[in-house]
């Protein structure tokens, strides 16, 4: 690794800060710090780049593999990899705007998200992740354990239905994706387990009842979203940010209407969700949380 390049740790739970890159010149050393980062740190940010054309941040993404195709956003016209990422005074609804992993809902979700975005709102439009990781580790092992059994139903319909009507999409007639997945899952290169539920697209526990399944979503809903699992990222002019699907959640605050806040973001397909017993599960986290050391 070149001596100009540092990565800088957000927090000890998620997210770090790569600088000294250049993406556009130098993107296979770039790819493999950006990689190497993600996996150790699961979001990645990267400030001072200059604004990518669509075609470098498709070709980019891609190295991780193949793009994924969202089931209900329009797309950049001429790019269908590029999903716009606009909000605006007239906006009805905001990209991001309430915790969730990306596309859940599809059999298999996105691996990862790269947004880079081109106009900032004076101030506010930060970006907060959560370590689905410390969620899961931060439970007792009985809870654990109970929960390695169970499957969730991640649906779509409620989520999509009409959602970028302002947007010029006419979605009468379509049907919108629906999957289950176990609610902990093994991350494939890490080998971590992570807790899979989200509060946008998970809809039920399987093996529960139905008011079983509302109380104990609720508390892990609840659960992930403690500050002790986040970072939180303040954009800075055509800064990027790379999450890893497989182990975080994500909230894109909106609290700078009337401005203005645009991007492009391409995301990468991904595996269907597994679990393997083997997979790694550490309690240090657990202890810190239940110590108050956080």
């Amino acid at each position: 690794m070149s001596a100009r390049i540092r990565i800088t740790p957000m927090t000890p739970v998620i997210g770090a800060e790569v600088s000294g890159i250049d993406i556009v010149h130098g993107q296979d050393e770039a790819f493999d710090v950006i990689h190497r980062t993600l996996v150790d740190h699961q979001v990645v940010f990267i400030r001072d780049q200059p604004q990518l054309p669509p075609a470098i941040q498709v070709e980019f993404a891609r190295r991780f593999g193949p793009l994924h195709s969202h089931p209900a956003a329009p797309h950049l016209e001429g790019h269908p990899e590029v999903f716009v990422i606009h909000t605006h005074r007239d906006s009805k609804i905001a990209n991001g705007n309430g915790w969730h992993t990306d596309v859940s809902c599809d059999e298999e979700p996105p691996l990862a998200t790269m947004l880079q975005l081109h106009q900032l709102p004076p101030s506010g439009g930060d970006t907060l992740f959560a370590s689905t990781y410390a969620a899961l580790e931060s439970l007792s092992p009985r809870m654990r354990a109970f929960l390695a059994n169970l499957t969730a139903r991640h649906a779509s319909e409620h989520v999509y239905r009409g959602r970028y009507a302002d947007r010029g999409v006419d979605d009468t007639g379509k049907a919108y994706p629906f999957a289950d997945h176990p609610v902990v899952r093994t991350h494939p290169e890490s080998r971590r387990n992570a807790l899979y539920v989200n509060r946008a697209f998970t809809t039920r526990i399987n093996e529960l009842t139905s008011k079983e399944s509302e109380r104990l979503l609720t508390f892990l809903f609840r659960h992930v979203e403690r500050p002790e699992f986040q970072c939180r990222f303040h954009w800075t002019p055509h800064a990027i940010a790379l999450w890893d699907n497989r182990c975080t959640q994500h909230f894109a605050l909106w609290d700078y209407w009337p401005h203005e806040r645009r991007g492009h973001r391409v995301t990468v397909q991904g595996e269907r969700p597994f679990y393997d017993a083997s997979g790694i599960t550490t309690e240090a986290q657990r202890y810190r949380v239940s110590s108050g050391a956080l």
